[in-house]
């Protein structure tokens, strides 16, 4: 798979652990950065990965910053995101199980490595069941897809 790593300032320092973890499992990454510990914003690496996503160009994401939430808010505004933030093992799984997260966010400031580590695992080798929570995930989608209508429409009233 393909996946697609960012961090910003606060997640610089686990980023490129996540990257070798990634890579250790087998799979692809881009590697959005940061590349320092230069204060960046949060919602444009988030925004860039779920793009990715969203668009086909990567498989999931995996996006580090403080807590994982600012990172979680700003993907799940991009339609096709599904972003989790994810604190232990059981979440990670669960995101994927029930929910097919194709975004991971993670706290770089409350997680420990290791912990980080072996989430990444369940998370990245973790099925979609499908079943009932098919038909869940295709009620997000229809919501994205209202929210996009009525937008268009909004911008074609202002016009």
């Amino acid at each position: 798979m393909r996946i697609a790593v960012g961090a910003d300032h606060r997640g610089f320092a686990v980023r490129s652990q996540v990257v070798e973890a990634v890579q250790r499992l087998g799979h692809e990454v881009v590697d959005l950065g940061t590349f320092s510990p230069d204060a960046v914003d949060y919602p444009d690496v988030a925004a860039d990965a779920a793009r990715l996503v969203a668009r086909g160009e990567a498989d999931q994401a995996i996006l580090i910053c403080g807590t994982g939430l600012g990172m979680c808010i700003a993907a799940n505004k991009i339609a096709g995101a599904r972003a989790a933030p994810c604190h232990d093992e059981t979440t990670a799984e669960i995101s994927r199980r029930h929910n097919d997260a194709n975004v991971l966010c993670l706290s770089a400031d409350m997680l420990g490595r290791r912990l980080i580590e072996e989430m990444i695992e369940i998370w990245l080798k973790t099925p979609f069941e499908g079943g009932r929570h098919a038909r869940r995930v295709e009620k997000i989608t229809a919501i994205e897809r209202e929210s996009a209508e009525k937008r268009a429409l909004d911008n074609e009233e202002r016009q």
